[in-house]
C-alpha cells in the first residue's frame, strides 16, 4: 500500500476543494438503497482494515468497532501519519462521545466540513453516519490530493483511468459504477502498469464475475491491494456503488502512482522535443488565444456577478437554462482553450529551457498566472452565480407554493367568513319567542366552536404573510393588504361573536320573564274572560216575567251582580298591568314581540272592549228591569182591576143561573103568569150588560199589555162570556118553552092540571135536579104518564101528542151552566 503521509498537509486548489465540499455531503439517498449499504460496509471495512493492520489491529463490524472511538482515533493516525491527542479509555458514553468528537475535529482540522455527522450518531451505531464519515476519511487521505494533467480528485481519478484503460477494446470507463460492471477495467488497469500478471486478450466482456474475481485475486495477492468488493454484488445490482468503486480504484492508482510519474516525466521529454521546432509559432498562437480567452472572461464575467432578482421562477429558469447553456454549450470550448494555452505555455517554455533559449514571456496581464487568476474569478463569479440561481429558485419556488398556500388559505377563509358579519349584526332575536332564541343559542355555540376551529387557519395565514414578507416576496404589499383585511376582519368577527352571544342570553332572560308573565296572564285571563261573557250573556239575556215578584227577584240578582263589579275592574286592571309589565321589558330592551300569547288567545284589547261592552249593557239592563218593573205594577193594577169586576160579574151570573134554575123547576101560577115572570126576569138581567161591558174594557187592556195569568180572580173573560151567554140563552129557552107550552095547552086543549101532573112527574124523575132527565129516567117518566114504551106504542097522555116520537113534554125544561166547575150542562 501507498503511504498517504506526505500528502495529507498539502493544501487543496479551490477546484479540489469544491469537490470535496460537494462530495463531503454525501448522498443519504444512495445509503437508503440496502445493495450500495452493502457494498460499502464491505469495502469501507476493507479499506480501513488494510491500513489498521498496520496498527496491529483490525475491525469486524464497521459502526460497532468505532462506537468509542479508539479504533477511529487510530486509523486516523496511520493514514495521516501524525498524533492525535490521548484518547480517554473509560467505558462511559461520555467518554466514548469525547474520542469521537477527537477525531472529528481532526478531520475538521484538514479542512472537510463534516455535514450532519455528529458524535452522537457515531456512539449509538448509527450506520448511515459511520459509513458517512469513513468515506469522508477516503474522500481526505485517499483521493482529494490525486491530481492528473490539472484535475484532480474524483476528476483526476476518473481521467486518470481513462488514459490508462484507452488502448483495450471493450473498456470506455466514463465513471465510476456501470463502466466497471464487466470486470475488464479492473484487469485493463493491472494489465498497463503488470501485463505480465494477467492475459487480457483472454478474458471475455460476457464472464463479468470471472473478471471481477481474478483482477481481485491478483491485486490481492501481487499489488497487497486487498478485496474491497463482491464480485456477485457488483454483477446483481444495477448500478454498482460509486462510492465503493472509487475507494477501490484509489488503491490502484496509489500502488501505480510511482510509474506514472515517471511515464509522465518521459512523456513531457517527448513533447518538449517535438515541440522545438514549433516556438515561434506557438508564441504567436498563444499571445492570440490568451488574448481572447481574457476578453471572453471579462467579458463573461460581469454577466455571472448579475444578481438582479426576478419576480417569478420561470423567469428565473429562462436564466438558470442560459446558464446552462453557458455551462454545456459555451464554457467548454473555453476550458479546452485554456487548457490548450497552459499546455502550450508549460510546453513552450520547456522547449526554450531546452534549447537553451530565454524563457518565454507573453504579454503584460497575459501570463499563465493572470489567466488563471481570471479563471479563477470566473469559476467563483460561477460558483456564485450557480449559486444563486439555485438558492433563487428555492427561493421563489418556497415563495411561490407559500403564495399560493396563502391565497388558498385566505380564499378559504374568505369564503366562510362571507356572510358571517351579517350573521352576528342582524338582530333576528328581537322579533323571536323565546324557544326560538333558545335555539338561536345553540346555533350561537355551534357557531362559536366553528370559529374557534377557523382560529389555527388565521395564524397560519399570518405566518405565511410574514415568511413572505422575510423572504422579500415582490407581491408582499398586496399579500400584506389581504392579510392584514382578514386579521381586522377576524377581530371584528370575534368581538361581533361575543356582542351576539350576550345579546342572546340577554334576551333569553328576558324572554323567559315575558314567558312568565305570558303564563301568569294566560291563568288570569281565561277565567276572567270567561265571567265577562257570562256576564254579558246574563246581562243581555231576554226575561219574561208574569208578576211583580219574579221581576223583584232579577233586580235582586241584578243589583248582586253589580256589587261584585268593583272586584272585577281591580282583576281586570291587575291583568292588563300583567300585559303592561310585558310592553314595558320589551321596550327598555328593544325586543320586537312577534306574536300574541302563545299560552292564549284573548287580548288585553279583547278584554278591554268586552268590559266596556259589559259596563254599557249594566244601565241598559238597569233600566230594562226598572221599565219591566214599572210595567208589572201596571199590570197588576189592572189584575186587580179586572178581577174585582170578574169576581162580581161571576157571582152575578151565578146566582141568576140558580134562579132560573129553580124557577124552571118551582114554576107556580099559570103559564101566562110564569110567562110574565119570565120575560120580567129577563129584562132585569138586561139591565145588567153594562157591567159585562165593562168588563170587557178591562178585559182589552189586560190582552193589550199580555197579560195571560191573574192571581186575584178564579174567572177568565171566556169563562164570564160563556156564562152570560148561558144566563141569556137559558131564559130566552124557558121563555120559549112557556110560550110552547101554551100554544100545545091551547091547540090540544090539554089543562092546567095535566101540566102540573108532567111537570110533577118531570121534577120526580129529576132526581138530582139537574133540570133535566138521563134516558132510563125519561123512560121511567113516560110510563108513570101511561107510556107503553116496551111495545113502542106512542100513547100519549090525556089531552097530549107527540113530537119525533117523544112527547114534547119530554124535552128538557131548562139548561144552565155551574160556575163552580166551569161545564156547561143540560
Amino acid at each position: 500500500m501507498v503511504d498517504y503521509h506526505a500528502s495529507n498537509n498539502q493544501s487543496s486548489t479551490s477546484g479540489v476543494q469544491t469537490y470535496m465540499e460537494q462530495e463531503n455531503d454525501w448522498d443519504r439517498d444512495l445509503l437508503l438503497d440496502p445493495a450500495w449499504e452493502k457494498q460499502q460496509r464491505k469495502t469501507f471495512t476493507a479499506w480501513c482494515n488494510s491500513h489498521l493492520r498496520k496498527a496491529g489491529t483490525q475491525i469486524e463490524n464497521i459502526e460497532e468497532d468505532f462506537r468509542d472511538g479508539l479504533k477511529l482515533m487510530l486509523l486516523l493516525e496511520v493514514i495521516s501519519g501524525e498524533r492525535l491527542t490521548k484518547p480517554e479509555r473509560g467505558k462511559m458514553r461520555v467518554h466514548k462521545i469525547n474520542n469521537v468528537n477527537k477525531a472529528l475535529g481532526f478531520i475538521a482540522s484538514k479542512g472537510v466540513k463534516l455535514v450532519s455527522i455528529g458524535a452522537e450518531e457515531i456512539v449509538d451505531g448509527n450506520a448511515k453516519m459511520t459509513l458517512g464519515m469513513i468515506w469522508t476519511i477516503i474522500l481526505r487521505f485517499a483521493i482529494q490530493d490525486i491530481s492528473v494533467e490539472e484535475t484532480s480528485a474524483k476528476e483526476g481519478l476518473l481521467l486518470w483511468c481513462q488514459r490508462k484503460t484507452a488502448p483495450y477494446k471493450n473498456v470506455n470507463v466514463q465513471n465510476f459504477h456501470i463502466s466497471w460492471k464487466d470486470g475488464l477495467a479492473f484487469n485493463a488497469l493491472i494489465h498497463r502498469h503488470r501485463p505480465d500478471l494477467i492475459d487480457y486478450d483472454s478474458l471475455r466482456k460476457d464472464d463479468p464475475v470471472t473478471n471481477l474475481n481474478n483482477a481481485f485475486e491478483v491485486a490481492e495477492k501481487h499489488l497487497d491491494i486487498p478485496k474491497m468488493l463482491d464480485a456477485d454484488d457488483i454483477v446483481n445490482t444495477a448500478r454498482p456503488d460509486e462510492k465503493a468503486i472509487m475507494t477501490y480504484v484509489s488503491s490502484f492508482y496509489h500502488a501505480f502512482s510511482g510509474a506514472q510519474k515517471a511515464e509522465t516525466a518521459a512523456n513531457r521529454i517527448c513533447k518538449v522535443l517535438a515541440v522545438n521546432q514549433e516556438n515561434e509559432q506557438m508564441m504567436e498562437d498563444y499571445e492570440k488565444l490568451a488574448s481572447d480567452l481574457l476578453e471572453w472572461i471579462n467579458r463573461t464575467i460581469p454577466w455571472l456577478e448579475n444578481r438582479t432578482p426576478e419576480k417569478t421562477v420561470k423567469d428565473l429558469q429562462a436564466k438558470q437554462e442560459d446558464f446552462r447553456d453557458y455551462r454545456c454549450v459555451h464554457k467548454p470550448p473555453k476550458v479546452q482553450e485554456k487548457c490548450q494555452l497552459e499546455i502550450s505555455f508549460n510546453t513552450l517554455q520547456t522547449k526554450l529551457r531546452l534549447s537553451n533559449r530565454p524563457a518565454f514571456m507573453p504579454s503584460e496581464g497575459r501570463m499563465v498566472s493572470d489567466i488563471n487568476g481570471a479563471w479563477h474569478t470566473l469559476e467563483g463569479a460561477e460558483k456564485g452565480y450557480e449559486e444563486w440561481i439555485l438558492s433563487e429558485i428555492r427561493r421563489l419556488e418556497r415563495l411561490e407554493h407559500l403564495a399560493e398556500k396563502f391565497h388558498q388559505k385566505a380564499a378559504i377563509h374568505e369564503s366562510w367568513t362571507d356572510g358571517k358579519e351579517a350573521m352576528l349584526t342582524q338582530k333576528d332575536y328581537e322579533t323571536s319567542t323565546l324557544a326560538e332564541v333558545k335555539a338561536l343559542l345553540k346555533k350561537h355555540e355551534a357557531f362559536e366552536s366553528d370559529l374557534a376551529a377557523h382560529q389555527d387557519r388565521v395564524e397560519q395565514i399570518a405566518a405565511i404573510a410574514q415568511e413572505l414578507n422575510q423572504l422579500d416576496y415582490y407581491d408582499a404589499p398586496s399579500v400584506n393588504a389581504r392579510c392584514q383585511k382578514i386579521c381586522e376582519q377576524w377581530d371584528i368577527l370575534g368581538a361581533l361573536t361575543q356582542k351576539r352571544k350576550e345579546s342572546l342570553e340577554r334576551t333569553e332572560k328576558q324572554l323567559e320573564s315575558i314567558d312568565e308573565l305570558y303564563l301568569e296572564y294566560a291563568k288570569r285571563a281565561a277565567p276572567f274572560n270567561n265571567w265577562m261573557e257570562g256576564a254579558m250573556e246574563d246581562l243581555q239575556d231576554m226575561f219574561i216575567v208574569h208578576n211583580i215578584v219574579e221581576i223583584q227577584d232579577l233586580i235582586t240578582a241584578h243589583e248582586q251582580f253589580k256589587s261584585t263589579l268593583s272586584e272585577a275592574n281591580m282583576e281586570r286592571e291587575a291583568i292588563q298591568s300583567i300585559q303592561a309589565q310585558v310592553q314595558k321589558i320589551a321596550q327598555s330592551n328593544g325586543i320586537k314581540l312577534s306574536g300574541a300569547n302563545p299560552y292564549t288567545t284573548i287580548t288585553p284589547e279583547s278584554i278591554d272592549s268586552k268590559w266596556e261592552r259589559a259596563m254599557a249593557m249594566v244601565p241598559q239592563r238597569d233600566n230594562a228591569l226598572q221599565e219591566e218593573l214599572n210595567k208589572q205594577k201596571s199590570n197588576d193594577t189592572l189584575r186587580a182591576t179586572f178581577a174585582t169586576q170578574a169576581n162580581a160579574v161571576g157571582a152575578y151570573i151565578k146566582d141568576k143561573m140558580e134562579e132560573i134554575g129553580r124557577i124552571s123547576i118551582e114554576m107556580n101560577g099559570t103559564l101566562e103568569d110564569q110567562l110574565t115572570n119570565l120575560k120580567d126576569y129577563q129584562t132585569t138581567i138586561m139591565s145588567f150588560m153594562p157591567e159585562i161591558n165593562k168588563l170587557e174594557g178591562y178585559h182589552q187592556l189586560i190582552q193589550e199589555a199580555l197579560i195571560f195569568d191573574n192571581q186575584y180572580t178564579k174567572y177568565t173573560m171566556e169563562h164570564l162570556r160563556v156564562g152570560w151567554e148561558q144566563l141569556l140563552t137559558t131564559i130566552a129557552r124557558t121563555i120559549n118553552e112557556v110560550e110552547n107550552q101554551i100554544l100545545t095547552r091551547d091547540a090540544k086543549g090539554i089543562s092546567q092540571e095535566q101540566l102540573y101532573e108532567y111537570r110533577a112527574s118531570f121534577n120526580h124523575f129529576d132526581k138530582d135536579h139537574t133540570g133535566s132527565l138521563m134516558a132510563e129516567e125519561f123512560k121511567a117518566c113516560l110510563i108513570s104518564l101511561g107510556y107503553d114504551v116496551e111495545n113502542n106504542k106512542q100513547v100519549g097522555a090525556p089531552g097530549g101528542e107527540t113530537r119525533g116520537g117523544e112527547p114534547m113534554l119530554a124535552q128538557p125544561l131548562s139548561r144552565r151552566t155551574d160556575f163552580s166547575t166551569g161545564q156547561s150542562l143540560y
